[in-house]
């Protein structure tokens, strides 16, 4: 890090692993971005304030329904700073005042990661109350500095929706265009007041729109994709001024999700963390954001070890186990190769109606007439470790827990709880609603060993509860705090259980609960055709080997829909599900097959950036594509779903001018799918077959060094 002064503006450069930002400041002028670069590559940035807030009693300036160009950020002022280092990782805090509010902002990166992750904090040195409506967790220009002709000329965003069963549907958009047109803004002496605004509200952080995106230029070599690391609301906004462009990135706002948050003296409020990483292209920011996710994950033995699951839940049991349905499955499963075998829903209820009735998570004795023991431990007789899926947030109307529990152990508004789809939903910030849990589980382990929990969430009770808080949005911020400090806690007493993320498939997929959290089910979609467009995107939200995408083959497919099936769940953390037991010897042989390549693949998998060879696929692409880049390796899964035999051409740039090896690691012995690769142009060409739909997965080595 250094800091200069010049011409009454002093800069500090600090180096973010691989990544380069230098703030700039002066007596008149707060704290700003001036310049970001990564790889040799720098460009100096339009100027906004770092830290923005608005409060009740200084909004924006012109008014506007933006993060940015608040008055109070306009009026902050440079006080110090200080760098500090702890092990490998490196952080900054700037410290700024305005009067009687003092804002801290922090960012902390890693070595060799071209990345970093800011917070601030905001503290009221004053007598009077501060009410906070806002506080962007960072703030910055990203056009070139003084282009002010058409600022937003070749900038590109990366950005993606979500909804139940259609995960992870990213488009690329220009940026120049109808979200910003020509307003002939210079002529009025201010600032545009619009923005390209995206929200999520309630506990789905990922229900809708995805904390992820990209914003990239072609021309200036740059690219900047950012994360939202937050399990409840949240907020992101490209804005453009008359002198450039802007991204700011937030936690709940009042106006957005109901938050506000008055702070008496010397009170603070820190807002949520969030990421940014820079690359050359958005492929390699993308691989940067990779690199940062792997540094700032739970330590866990499972990253690298990441079991083989079997789950009997999708389109099989469908939340019906029994143990003489269950008892066949767990053979199949275990001769095919899986790890782990998860018992999924209905495993507690006696009724047949299990919905409205859970939170108590006590072993249904009907569907078990031995006991769930018996199941379980035939499940470790096979070799494989047992799990079971629970929701722990939710109580139904009709549980018993719902009446012992105390009435403040729920969200609540204006008294009431919170009813959603006939469940009742806990509010982890009351000591009664952990330790029910903190029961639950830490019984679950003791009584039948179990090393693995699918961990599901299907309802979102809405913008959170005014029990015990200054506004709706701050008591669910409190909530979502706790319930990541439950999770914890959860696993600092059992440090080897195996917790997967899942949430009506993937309805809260960030990185807060990922980072903490083993792996990630992808989708709950059903339609084996519609899910390689879910599972080739799913590394933009989340590590490669956290996707559990599923594959479920079934004995009525034919060997080219089971293959197909099963290269769907390869590349990432391998998920399987279907009536084994059901499958001819030869069938059976297939999952097999996949297995064991899975298992194979896991050291490549674990350490891989993502990429796309047929660009980011759309949810109604004929062609389909997802690669792998790790050192001397690429995997490429290659999705046919539609059409007729083709001529597919894979675009890997970062192996031009090499040569390659290609090789199918599955399946093996169905129609081979010729390639030709050509090093000049960096383009591998494959020629599929007839099938439809049919996928494969090919292995591409390469010497470290290009060829002469």
């Amino acid at each position: 890090m250094t800091t200069t002064t010049l011409s009454h503006t002093s800069t500090v450069h600090w180096d973010g692993g691989d990544a380069t930002v230098a703030f700039a400041w002066a007596a008149d002028e707060p704290v700003h971005v001036a310049s970001i670069g990564v790889d040799g590559r720098t460009v100096r940035v339009h100027a906004v304030p770092a830290v923005e807030i608005i409060s009740a009693d200084r909004g924006s300036v012109p008014a506007s329904y933006r993060l940015v160009h608040s008055e109070i950020g306009a009026q902050l002022r440079y006080v110090d700073h200080v760098e500090s280092r702890h092990g490998t990782t490196r952080s900054l805090r700037i410290r700024q005042r305005a009067g009687g509010i003092e804002a801290v902002l922090q960012l902390e990166s890693d070595d060799d990661v071209a990345g970093f992750r800011a917070q601030v904090t905001v503290t009221n040195l004053s007598a009077e109350p501060l009410v906070l409506f806002s506080v962007a967790s960072w703030a910055m220009g990203f056009t070139a500095d003084g282009s002010t002709d058409r600022a937003l000329s070749g900038w590109q965003l990366v950005s993606g929706r979500s909804d139940w069963l259609a995960e992870g549907r990213w488009t690329t958009t220009a940026l120049e265009g109808p979200e910003f047109p020509d307003l002939a803004e210079n002529r009025t002496g201010h600032n545009p007041r619009g923005a390209f605004i995206v929200t999520s509200d309630g506990t789905w952080s990922t229900g809708r729109h995805l904390p992820v995106g990209i914003i990239a230029n072609d021309e200036l070599d740059l690219a900047v994709a950012w994360q939202i690391e937050h399990n409840g609301a949240w907020r992101w906004e490209i804005g453009r001024d008359t002198a450039g462009a802007f991204l700011a990135l937030s936690g709940p706002t009042d106006v957005d999700s109901a938050w506000s948050l008055p702070l008496g003296t010397d009170e603070s409020f820190t807002t949520v963390p969030v990421s940014v990483a820079l690359g050359r292209s958005r492929v390699a920011a993308i691989a940067a954001l990779t690199d940062y996710r792997r540094r700032t994950r739970r330590s866990h033995v499972d990253n690298a070890r990441m079991p083989v699951v079997f789950n009997d839940y999708m389109n099989t049991l469908d939340g019906d186990p029994t143990t003489e349905k269950l008892l066949p499955l767990i053979a199949s499963a275990a001769e095919a190769g899986a790890e782990v075998f998860c018992i999924d829903a209905g495993w507690y209820d006696d009724s047949g109606h299990w919905w409205a009735s859970v939170g108590e998570w006590l072993p249904s004795t009907t569907r078990f007439p031995g006991g769930l023991a018996e199941v379980i431990d035939a499940i470790r007789a096979s070799g494989m470790v047992p799990g079971l899926w629970l929701e722990p947030e939710v109580v139904g109307v009709e549980s018993a827990a719902a009446d012992t529990l105390p009435q403040d152990a729920f969200l609540q508004r204006s008294g009431v709880r919170v009813v959603e789809h006939h469940r009742y939903h806990l509010d982890l910030r009351h000591p009664a609603a952990r330790a029910h849990l903190d029961e639950v589980v830490d019984r679950l382990v003791r009584d039948f060993g179990i090393g693995f929990i699918k961990m599901d969430y299907n309802i979102n009770p809405g913008p959170g509860t005014d029990r015990d808080a200054a506004s709706v949005g701050d008591g669910l911020l409190q909530h979502n705090r706790a319930h990541l400090a439950w999770l914890d806690a959860v696993l600092d007493r059992h440090p080897e259980l195996v917790i997967e993320n899942c949430s009506s498939g993937a309805m809260r997929q960030d990185w807060a609960m990922l980072s903490r959290l083993a792996m990630q089910s992808t989708s709950d979609q059903q339609d084996f055709t519609k899910y390689p467009p879910i599972a080739a995107a799913a590394p933009l939200s989340m590590l490669p080997e956290q996707a559990a995408s599923w594959a479920y083959p079934q004995p009525e497919m034919s060997d080219e829909q089971i293959a197909f099936c099963l290269v769907t769940g390869l590349l990432g953390r391998f998920y399987v599900s279907g009536y084994l037991n059901r499958m001819t010897g030869g069938q059976r042989a297939l999952v097999a097959e996949a297995v064991r390549a899975a298992k194979d693949l896991r050291p490549i998998i674990a350490t891989a950036a993502p990429h796309w060879p047929t660009g980011l696929p759309g949810w109604t692409d004929r062609v389909v594509s997802l690669g792998l880049h790790a050192g001397d390796t690429d995997l490429v899964s290659l999705w046919q779903r539609d059409g007729e035999a083709s001529h597919v051409a894979l675009a890997l740039p970062h192996l031009t001018g090499r040569d390659v090896t290609v090789s199918t690691v599955f399946p093996a012995d169905l129609p081979d799918w010729p390639t030709e690769w050509d090093a000049t142009s960096g383009t591998l060409t494959v020629h599929t077959t007839d099938a439809i739909p049919a996928a494969r997965t090919f292995r591409l080595t390469t010497p470290l060094n290009p060829t002469a």
